[in-house]
């Protein structure tokens, strides 16, 4: 049984609409980047290369030129998009599902800015947590969820990988859902609620790992029909481009999937997650011995405790005494 209502989950990000826009408007903003200067270095390339008599190896290296440059900038450029869009999506579907009213049209992204600013002063501190969070749960993932663990039957090692690789991917939802807390507990100290929500998390790792996974096949399912889609329109617009046929079609179409994936079927696994994490933890406290586990495997959330301990705030009560909790 799942912990997530997907019909409710899929009301509530209708009435984020603006942000589902924002989202869409920004990710093919990056796909257009893409085919735009793909294209463009392939065309210089193709020109260069017949110059010197080798038109398709001059196109194929400008088009990586092209591609490669697009994605060093959007690496740089990720600390604010998580700022910007990410982190403001998240709060405003933290007040849907506390039941709380917030605003319509562009008010709405106003009013997730405020909320984000008020809670991270700097991208960087958002940023910061992200990244030390991404860290603790592939740690934890690797120690707790191993494949010897989940499958321990000799002889099925390319099975277990893709285990291990599905569980994996389904993590990428957790440190949203990580986020999703900080914001929800209003703390003023984000590197202590991150702490905390780390924490819950692993207590009930079990059944929010099986939520995980099912929307991790869900969206794996819905990028590959986007990817069919796609393909025929980005081989076309691809086509305008000399020498940029062949490998860098599937490539533009795979981002272009991409793209449109972050920007709504991302959105959907996320808030369905995040649904699933409060309805669990609901009424749970951070155990002890939990936090006690996860220092002794991870040296980032032992990190992020003394983040924590450096910032903390008055108004931020110690971890409590141990406690069980759902999937201990």
């Amino acid at each position: 049984m799942l912990d997530f209502r997907l019909g409710q989950v899929i009301g509530l990000l209708l009435r984020t609409l603006p942000f589902l826009v924002l989202r869409l408007l920004v990710y093919m903003a990056i796909t257009l980047a893409y085919v735009v200067l793909t294209g463009t270095g392939a065309g210089i390339g193709w020109l260069l290369g017949t110059a010197g008599g080798d038109a398709g190896g001059g196109a194929f290296w400008g088009g990586l030129a092209g591609f490669g440059l697009t994605s060093g900038v959007l690496y740089w450029a990720r600390e604010y998009l998580l700022y910007l869009v990410k982190a403001g999506h998240i709060a405003v579907l933290t007040q849907l599902l506390d039941g709380k009213a917030i605003p319509d049209g562009r008010g709405q992204i106003d009013y997730a800015g405020t909320m984000v600013r008020e809670r991270f002063a700097q991208s960087s501190v958002l940023f910061g947590i992200d990244q030390l969070v991404k860290g603790i749960l592939r740690v934890f993932n690797r120690v707790t969820l191993g494949a010897a663990s989940v499958l321990p039957l000799p002889g099925l090692e390319p099975l277990m990988k893709l285990v291990n690789a599905v569980i994996n991917t389904s993590l990428t939802y957790v440190d949203e859902v990580v986020l999703a807390h900080n914001i929800r507990t209003q703390s003023t100290n984000p590197w202590a609620a991150s702490r905390d929500a780390v924490v819950l998390y692993a207590q009930n790792y079990k059944a929010l790992l099986k939520n995980a996974v099912f929307l991790t096949f869900i969206a794996w399912g819905l990028t590959l029909l986007i990817f069919l889609v796609v393909f025929a329109p980005v081989a076309a617009l691809v086509g305008l481009f000399p020498g940029v046929a062949g490998f860098w079609t599937f490539a533009l179409a795979a981002v272009t999937a991409w793209g449109l994936k972050a920007a709504l079927v991302d959105p959907l696994a996320m808030t369905a997650l995040m649904q699933a994490y409060f309805k669990l933890t609901e009424g749970q406290v951070p155990s002890a011995d939990w936090s006690a586990r996860l220092e002794t495997i991870s040296d980032r959330f032992r990190a992020l405790k003394d983040k924590a301990a450096a910032t903390r705030a008055p108004a931020d009560a110690p971890l409590p005494m141990p406690r069980t909790g759902a999937g201990t």
